[in-house]
């Protein structure tokens, strides 16, 4: 070290700084800045105040700022009465600010007034001028619009790996007390910065190709500054997520805090442990719904047990008397029967008796004319069989000859040499075959 150098302690560095810092033109001076990370302690507010870059949205500056309690309350009455809006992180405002530089504490503004006139802040106008896109483009809904399957159990998950969100997420899905297993898949993506859109639609663009394995979608982040959630706020990714063909569940920071992707998404929760949360809930209901829907089977069960056991005890009390009664009813309709047997009988025989009476005379009669019928066909018969005969028909000039006793109809049957026999009505010549010709 040079022998001219006098080094100063960082107290003096500080009393410095604090003197260039008493500059006029930073007190009570009126700025424009985001509101963010709103706390209220002991009646005094502190808040951070962010400066985005108009093109690209994102932080360009930041410092923390400081409303003590005497004129806080007076401030923010003034600032919801006139806006009708809460005073709280997310919305731009005018502020008339003076700079405070403390050697032990650093540097912070003190802010003095607010102008009302300043509503919302920026990161919300544009958010409603997305949301509006969003409604006029029909999309905003149709996510919501989505059936969720009653118990998601194959879960698609869209975090950075390793952060502690990604982690309370799985250690409370995993660690569920009811012991309801489920399957999920790390599609790690940039959750903070200027990639964080880019990166979360590459990653739903990856779970798109393998949609069938899933039955929801969730997106965690833990919780941080609101200003580090600005990057959620973003047009592609929320018309992404609003058309996605699977349901969205979105844990991304803390209660307070809402963005573009929760509007859009199926359904927002506060954190990635509420995600969790949800999700094994809708287990739980599934599994108390069958137990009472099988608690219901069995009481129907008993109950039809109940009313078929009287049922059987009134059958079996009754067989007796009904087999009894049975019993009586047939004996006295066999005595009818009984009774009434001999007049059907000889009704019945009379009545055949009758009937044979009246057949009897009908073969008498048909038997006599078919009889008279036969004879005359039997006369005629014998008749024709009279003119055929062979004494009649040698009679009439026909002849019969034999050769050894056996009638012959062919010359054939002759040869030269042989003695015939022929027979005539009146007797018989024997002749010997001199030629044939």
């Amino acid at each position: 070290m040079a022998n001219d150098i006098i080094p100063i302690t960082l107290r003096e560095f500080n009393s410095r700084i604090s003197t260039i810092l008493r500059n006029p033109a930073l007190i009570n001076c009126w700025i424009i800045a985001d509101l963010s990370d709103v706390t209220i302690r002991g009646g005094h507010c502190y808040l951070e105040l962010i400066d985005k870059d108009a093109n690209s949205g994102l932080t360009v500056a930041k410092s923390r700022g400081i409303i003590w309690a005497n004129r806080f309350q007076a401030i923010k009455a003034n600032f919801e009465a006139t806006t009708g809006q809460p005073f709280t992180s997310g919305i731009k405002v005018m502020l008339l600010v003076s700079i405070n530089y403390h050697e032990s504490f650093g540097l912070s503004l003190l802010i003095s007034d607010i102008n009302p006139e300043f509503t919302l802040g920026d990161m919300e106008r544009q958010r409603r001028e997305i949301l509006n896109r969003l409604t006029r483009e029909g999309i905003i809904n149709l996510n919501k619009e989505l059936p969720l399957t009653g118990v998601p159990q194959r879960i698609a998950v869209i975090s950075a790996e390793g952060a502690a969100g990604y982690g309370d997420f799985m250690n409370q899905l995993n660690n569920n007390q009811y012991g309801v297993k489920f399957y999920t898949a790390l599609f790690s993506a940039k959750m903070q910065g200027k990639e964080t859109a880019p990166s979360i639609i590459h990653a739903l663009d990856r779970i798109a190709n393998y949609q069938n394995y899933f039955d929801c979608v969730v997106i965690i982040r833990g919780g941080g500054a609101t200003s580090d959630l600005n990057s959620f706020d973003d047009y592609n990714l929320a018309a992404n997520i609003a058309q996605f063909p699977l349901p969205i569940i979105t844990g991304i920071g803390h209660e307070r805090d809402n963005t573009v992707i929760d509007f859009v998404a199926h359904l927002r929760v506060k954190t990635p442990t509420a995600a969790a949360e949800w999700i094994i809930a809708q287990a739980t209901t599934a599994i108390e719904t069958m137990n009472n829907l099988s608690q219901e089977i069995i009481n129907i069960a008993n109950t039809y047990l109940s009313g078929a056991k009287e049922q059987l005890a009134y059958i079996s009390s009754a067989i007796p008397h009904i087999a009894i009664n049975r019993i009586e009813r047939g004996k006295a309709q066999l005595r009818q029967i009984a009774t009434t047997l001999p007049a059907v009988a000889q009704s019945k025989i009379n009545t055949n008796l009758n009937s044979l009476s009246h057949y009897y005379e009908t073969i008498k009669q048909a038997s006599t004319q078919r009889l008279r019928i036969e004879s005359m066909n039997i006369a005629r018969l014998s008749d024709n069989v009279k003119m055929l005969s062979p004494q009649n028909t040698l009679k009439r000039g026909y002849s019969i000859t034999t050769v050894n006793g056996k009638s012959i109809n062919s010359t054939e049957k002759i040869k030269t040499g042989d003695e015939i026999c022929s027979i005539f009505a009146d007797g018989k010549i024997i002749s010997t075959v001199k030629n044939k010709l």
